[in-house]
């Protein structure tokens, strides 16, 4: 019996992510270990999910746990393995709502991890996973995985499938360091989402799938020119970066300042950039001036692509 399970009560913590990595819609992700959320589960008599506290920067999260991604995703978990227990849930959260960086997969995640070390048998991976993406619909209306795996799972992550997801961790070459650029406004997944159209032009699809397998090509290989000749969104991107005050701006600079590419972070507004580590400082100013030019102030970070997955610190 673990320490957890013997007292009833775990934490962990989630990592945020981003989510497509441009050319990855809903399949690609990667987590971000610089910002994340924190989950408490205790194990209660009564049956079902209770959330006693949400604090940190949390604007209006919803205290009904079939409303909460974490909530959802532990009812989701309660009703497959059936403990003969409940769940009380307190989220500290460290991912600013809306910002594109994967805060509701991150809750989501962060939640399943802590109830999994009271149970009496563990669940795979693969059943977190899933149990996590119940959560996840509620804030996409959609169950989608790219922003999930990465969290749980840490680096650089492909899943495949939906009912039955694999997921397969992709190597980075050393030296690339991400830039993630956070403007200081409010974009909902749904918002985002609604926007996109239902169809495809075949030649944007051939493009697209292209640059998918050149990049994870570039990623096994260490070949930064084709990671480089890659990394370009021409399916989503163009249609949502309207959203996004001065983005043609923001991509621009990062590229003129040595990037390998520039794309938005999941839903937005969050935009980020991979570049060689020497070029990362450089990337980073560019692209917080070019918002600054459109008055948005801005967070920041300069991150390894080889972040540590969700884990128990408590």
């Amino acid at each position: 019996m673990s320490a957890a399970t013997a007292l009833g009560r775990a934490t962990a913590f989630a990592p945020a992510s981003v989510g497509n990595v441009a050319i990855g819609f809903d399949i690609l992700g990667f987590a971000i270990e610089a910002l994340g959320d924190r989950v408490t589960v205790t194990r209660r008599a009564e049956p079902g999910v209770a959330i006693s506290a949400v604090r940190g920067i949390s604007g209006e999260l919803p205290k009904e746990p079939r409303d909460n991604t974490a909530g959802r995703a532990l009812l989701a978990m309660l009703e497959a393995r059936r403990p003969g227990f409940g769940f009380a849930l307190e989220i500290d959260k460290g991912i600013p709502l809306g910002s594109g960086l994967g805060g509701s997969a991150a809750s989501a995640v962060g939640a399943v991890v802590a109830a999994n070390a009271l149970l009496p048998q563990a669940c795979s991976p693969l059943e977190l996973l899933e149990f996590a993406m119940a959560g996840e619909a509620v804030a996409s209306g959609a169950r989608h995985v790219d922003n999930i795996a990465a969290s749980l799972y840490g680096g650089l992550v492909l899943t495949v499938g939906i009912d039955h997801p694999r997921v397969k961790q992709i190597p980075v070459p050393a030296g690339i360091r991400a830039v993630i650029v956070r403007p200081h406004m409010f974009l909902a997944t749904s918002q985002a989402r609604a926007i996109l159209r239902r169809s495809v032009e075949m030649s944007d699809f051939v493009w697209q799938t292209a640059n998918l397998a050149g990049f994870i090509s570039g990623c096994y290989t260490d070949d930064l020119d084709m990671i480089r000749a890659s990394l370009e969104d021409v399916v989503i991107e163009p249609q949502r970066q309207a959203l996004i005050p001065g983005f043609p701006d923001v991509r621009r600079g990062a590229m003129e300042a040595g990037a390998l590419g520039c794309s938005i972070s999941g839903a937005g507004p969050s935009m980020f950039a991979w570049a060689p580590e020497a070029m990362a400082p450089a990337v980073l100013a560019a692209m917080r001036g070019a918002f600054g030019r459109h008055a948005l102030a801005t967070d920041a970070w300069v991150v390894e692509v080889r972040a540590a997955g969700a884990r128990l610190i408590g």
